[in-house]
């Protein structure tokens, strides 16, 4: 199986790939093998057919995504592609049809904190090998747009409250998931997260099965 990584190298201000590129590597051997690259030109449909996986962690920015390369994407998933976004990937919001995709926006977080994180047992088929966790992160929070099968399988709690940290849904043939965690090395370095990625990009993948 082969998955296509997009993340920033140069001038990320909040979460360069670097390093990065190599734990999602890591991570997927030897199930998958993980190309990883700073270059949108990746979304065009020539170029997604041949992957069964694609992760994004693009980094926040003011530029739009060129019509032709949102299609590309949704077409990918829609016929059957996986999408796995963590963290900051969700920058694709951007385009209002790949925030619909994903079924969420980011609006903001307070401060990085510590943060538990809890699975919805029984909610999910990624959650059935995962267990509870406590991770030092950004609290990320936002507007969810969920599709009708959209399955929020983890939260974490925070100022008294249970916020949404994973989901997952299909679109079309595809599957897609989110996760909160991963603002930046370190995070990728604990083994629940790792473990949490790899699932969660398995499924995705249809690696896994529901």
């Amino acid at each position: 199986m082969k998955a296509i990584a997009l993340g920033q190298y140069e001038g990320a201000k909040y979460h360069p790939f670097t390093q990065i590129d190599r734990e999602l590597q890591t991570i997927f051997e030897p199930a998958m093998d993980v190309e990883c690259t700073d270059d949108y030109a990746v979304l065009q449909k020539d170029k997604l057919e041949g992957y069964d996986l694609f992760i994004s962690y693009a980094e926040f920015s003011d530029g739009e995504i060129p019509e032709e390369q949102v299609q590309a994407l949704i077409s990918y998933v829609r016929n059957g592609g996986g999408l796995l976004v963590i963290h900051n990937g969700i920058s694709l919001q951007r385009s209002t049809e790949l925030e619909k995709l994903i079924g969420g926006r980011f609006t903001g977080h307070p401060a990085y904190t510590s943060l538990p994180v809890r699975y919805q047992s029984g909610s999910h088929p990624i959650v059935e090998s995962l267990t509870d966790f406590t991770i030092d992160e950004e609290p990320y929070r936002f507007e969810l747009s969920p599709h009708e099968t959209t399955v929020v399988f983890a939260e974490y709690e925070h100022d008294g409250q249970r916020w949404p940290a994973a989901w997952a849904h299909p679109y079309g043939s595809g599957r897609v998931v989110y996760l909160m965690p991963g603002h930046h090395l370190p995070s990728f370095r604990i083994e629940s997260v790792r473990h949490l990625i790899r699932e969660s990009g398995l499924w995705a993948a249809r690696k896994c099965v529901d």
